[in-house]
């Protein structure tokens, strides 16, 4: 739910509020606490550095908004450690599903496609430091409200629970 309300959010307004995330990172460690005891609430906690982790990078290297980070950090403490894999997974794929749509309907397809090249080998070269030109705060990067991906992800781990209860 977090992920929906945070995909309209961004689609809108370009952000996603802190009002979302940090109450769904406290609802996410509270119900494993619950249910899984001082087990849980570490599985919730670290799915949740886990999950936020990964996204920092991004961030750190210019490519993403710290709504973001926040946003996959509660993602990850709601998943925990049992769906995290699938929603990490398919949120990447559907990032760049949704990246590449952009980049075509945009009509900036090759383009995007070198810049991509010339970020993997800027990051070879200067590690997690942002491009001095293709970052998230450069005027003519194309930009992707990531929070849908997050949703889709969301989405895709609900599924595979859902698919793995059917009797």
């Amino acid at each position: 739910m977090c992920a929906c309300i945070g995909s309209v959010h961004d689609v809108r307004e370009r952000r996603i509020p802190n009002w979302l995330t940090t109450p769904a990172i406290a609802v996410g460690l509270a119900l494993h606490a619950i249910w899984g005891g001082w087990r849980g609430l570490g599985d919730s906690a670290l799915s949740g550095l886990f999950a936020g982790g990964i996204f920092l990078a991004f961030y750190l290297a210019g490519g993403m908004g710290a709504g973001d980070v926040k946003l996959m950090a509660a993602v990850g403490c709601i998943a925990g450690s049992a769906a995290l894999p699938v929603v990490v997974l398919a949120t990447a794929i559907a990032g760049g599903i949704f990246a590449l749509a952009v980049a075509i309907r945009k009509r900036h397809l090759r383009e995007t496609l070198g810049n991509a090249a010339a970020l993997l080998a800027h990051h070879g070269r200067q590690g997690l430091t942002p491009h001095p030109e293709l970052n998230r705060s450069s005027a003519e990067t194309l930009r992707l409200p990531y929070a849908l991906p997050i949703a889709v992800g969301c989405l895709a781990a609900l599924c595979s629970l859902a698919w793995k209860a059917w009797p």
